[in-house]
């Protein structure tokens, strides 16, 4: 299981390979990586509405890393405050601003200055920053007030955390009740190895924490949310070096629905 890391594992040396993986994304989108990126990504293998991604800033959509598409899983209304946990260059966050509306808000969390950079700068372009708020922040620390948000949207980065339950415990807090989470992210239909999982290189890529997918239920009824169901599977990583070397592990990824208790 992933729901922590290994006894000994060197969470700071995860920490700096996360960030370094990601501000290459964020000034060099284009290079190689082991991840797909950008809206052809999102439309064709997460069904993302095509239209709606050739509204926002390119700048937003090229950078794009997500493995699923969370705002597939419910709605998402008018007036609404919606938390984009780890919101990288901020596809997602601008897309969720458009339903917010302007009495609505959007709040970006992410770990890596330099998304953080394009996040800002994106909704401004695209005329959207009088609803969006980018801010610095770790997933098991959220600076965000209790109860305070009816929606979170995260793709792709629970599988980084080095303590997942931490991580679920944030999301219900400063949920309202009611509120519900919408959550893409890796899994793996087979246990990794202990050596895999000590890897902060392998975590890095978003596969030495990925949760066997039956845990994700667990975990989350654990931290106190209810109702926990797949909604979704995609094959993320296909035509990818991870899909290739870590082929007998089926990796894959999966939209998440569940909700805090109203």
């Amino acid at each position: 299981m992933a729901t922590n890391c290994p006894i000994g594992f060197d969470v700071a040396a995860l920490r700096e390979e996360i960030i370094r993986t990601y501000e290459r994304v964020a000034h060099e989108p284009d290079s190689a990586f082991h991840f797909h990126r950008g809206s052809a990504y999102a439309r064709d293998m997460l069904g993302y509405d095509g239209n709606e991604l050739r509204q926002l800033p390119a700048a937003a959509t090229e950078r794009f890393a997500g493995v699923g598409n969370p705002l597939r899983i419910g709605p998402i209304w008018a007036g609404e405050h919606v938390l984009d946990h780890a919101c990288g260059a901020g596809m997602d966050a601008l897309l969720a601003a458009r339903r917010v509306g302007p009495k609505g808000r959007v709040t970006g969390v992410d770990l890596t200055p330099a998304m953080r950079e394009v996040a800002t700068s994106t909704a401004a372009a695209a005329g959207l920053s009088d609803r969006i708020a980018i801010v610095a922040g770790e997933m098991e620390a959220l600076p965000v007030a209790d109860a305070t948000v009816d929606v979170v949207i995260s793709n792709g980065v629970v599988n980084l955390a080095p303590d997942k339950m931490q991580v679920f415990r944030e999301i219900r807090r400063v949920l309202k009740p009611g509120g519900r989470l919408y959550l893409a992210d890796v899994v793996a239909e087979r246990e990794l190895a202990v050596a895999a999982r000590e890897m902060p290189a392998l975590w890095a890529a978003c596969i030495g924490g990925a949760l066997m997918r039956e845990e994700l239920a667990r975990i989350a009824a654990d931290a106190g949310l209810e109702g926990g169901r797949v909604m979704e599977t995609f094959d993320c990583f296909r035509h990818t070096s991870v899909a290739e070397k870590m082929a007998s592990l089926e990796i894959r990824s999966v939209n998440f629905a569940a909700r805090k208790a109203g």
